[in-house]
């Protein structure tokens, strides 16, 4: 790989000696990593007959590398959301939560670049399990894959939106906390993505500095006083990285939060509250994150008052609701809705103010879990509702062999064979107790109702 000179000189500028070191891991394999999620994740965590042996990534307790990097489409567990692939450095937004933000009680948060969809699964994981976050995501043609992993994902207090600029406005100062990964010149992903070296110049850095700036300034108005903001990008230089904190800090009255951190970890503090990762220094790819609490004193927008209802949801009606709570977790308070197209979305009692709010203050938006439609007199379960952790646990199952489960995931039809239910109707199909979507059982047959956007399309072996 043949770097751009100017980007030579510039890391030969910021490195000094260590800039020999750095451009030989830079020309090495990138390093290979997942992170597990809490809630469905039932493997070993030192071995793994799909992934092979994996080591802990030091600051998320999630996080695992991996020796080789296997073929994640034909691992079931994958489709099913038991983790997520994730680079490594960017998962440092665990411990930065972790030590700046009290996990103990339920919090507002925001990610604002979201998809597709890594910071807002990590939010989902690491905050307290009623927490709300909110996954926005400007770039209309992203939101598919923003959708797709935060469906896997599974967690019930979430919600999409795709909002800009003066949008933010109307919703005050209300998150706790603003996790804010902007576009960036993507140096760090130099080893990963040629294209990226392709598209970079110095002209091409400054552009992304003032595009970082104009998200900040518009999204930073959510954050309430004594809120958080984590602000990072995969990138080197120090115009896009300590440039903009510097900025933020004089513009937004923030105050920058330093964390102790191990030496071993490898990780430089280039400035207060604002941290570096190199991939001489440690296994992983570029990274840069920067820590702010808003000054309690600072100005603010007051949230605005919750409305009653929503704009165009309507309660579903009483005599449709016997048909629907089965398929969730009696577990929590469930309220019902109908969208204008006929979905039927499931929402948590103790949310329905937030999303209220949320749905007066934004024009595109998408609130609750999708729980299915009424076709008829029948009630046709949506493949989100199986693989959220919402679902309830007596919903009739049939359990796959690997072989059943790649087979079902390119939406094939096979022989049942075993465990097949006695029910008939709907059944949700599992590998390893984990939902992988939904099958009608018939009286000689069955219908596999994986969504067609969701097949593997690669040979199985």
């Amino acid at each position: 790989m043949e770097l751009p000179p100017p980007f030579v000189r510039q890391m030969r500028a910021l490195l000094g000696e260590a800039y020999e070191a750095f451009a030989v891991a830079l020309a090495e394999e990138p390093p290979v990593s997942i992170r597990l999620n809490p809630r469905k994740w039932k493997g070993n965590l030192a071995f793994d007959p799909a992934l092979g042996a994996t080591t802990p990534v030091p600051w998320c307790a999630e996080g695992r590398y991996l020796a080789s990097r296997p073929i994640f489409t034909l691992d079931p567990r994958f489709h099913a959301g038991a983790y997520y692939v994730q680079e490594a450095s960017s998962m440092f937004l665990c411990e930065a939560l972790r030590r700046s933000v009290d996990l103990s009680r339920p919090l507002r948060a925001l990610d604002v670049c979201a998809a597709p969809g890594g910071k807002t699964t990590l939010l989902q994981a690491a905050l307290h399990p009623n927490s709300l976050v909110v996954a926005n995501e400007v770039v209309r043609t992203r939101l598919s894959a923003l959708r797709e992993n935060v469906e896997k994902w599974g967690h019930p207090h979430s919600a999409m939106t795709s909002a800009q600029g003066d949008e933010w406005e109307h919703l005050g100062a209300w998150f706790d906390i603003v996790v804010m990964d902007v576009p960036c010149s993507g140096e760090g992903l130099f080893r990963k993505t040629p294209e990226a070296v392709r598209e970079w110049s110095p002209p091409h850095v400054e552009a992304c500095s003032l595009r970082q700036r104009g998200i900040l300034t518009s999204a930073l108005k959510t954050l309430r006083p004594g809120g958080i903001l984590l602000y990072s990008t995969c990138t080197f230089n120090r115009t896009e990285n300590e440039g903009n904190a510097a900025w933020l800090a004089e513009t937004f009255d923030l105050e920058p939060l330093s964390f102790d951190l191990p030496p071993e970890w490898g990780i430089v503090e280039s400035a207060p509250g604002a941290y570096r990762f190199f991939p001489h220094r440690l296994r992983g790819e570029g990274f840069f994150l920067a820590a702010f609490r808003k000054k309690a004193d600072a100005p603010a927008l007051l949230p605005p008052r919750p409305p009653a209802t929503f704009r165009r949801l309507q309660p579903l009606e009483r005599a449709s609701l016997s048909a629907v709570r089965p398929w969730l977790d009696e577990g929590r308070e469930w309220a019902f809705f109908t969208a204008p197209k006929g979905d039927v979305l499931a929402m948590p009692e103790a949310l329905l103010p937030d999303l209220r709010l949320l749905d007066h203050a934004l024009t595109n938006k998408w609130l609750g879990i999708r729980v299915g439609q009424f076709k008829g007199r029948d009630f046709v379960p949506d493949h989100a509702l199986a693989l959220n952790t919402a679902l309830a646990p007596d919903v009739p199952a049939v359990d796959f062999d690997r072989e059943q489960a790649l087979l079902f995931l390119k939406k094939e039809q096979f022989p049942l064979t075993g465990a097949a239910p006695k029910a008939r109707g709907w059944v949700v199909g599992r590998y390893e107790g984990l939902p992988l979507g939904w099958l009608k059982m018939l009286p000689n047959r069955w219908n596999n109702y994986l969504p067609p956007e969701r097949r593997i399309r690669m040979a199985v072996e």
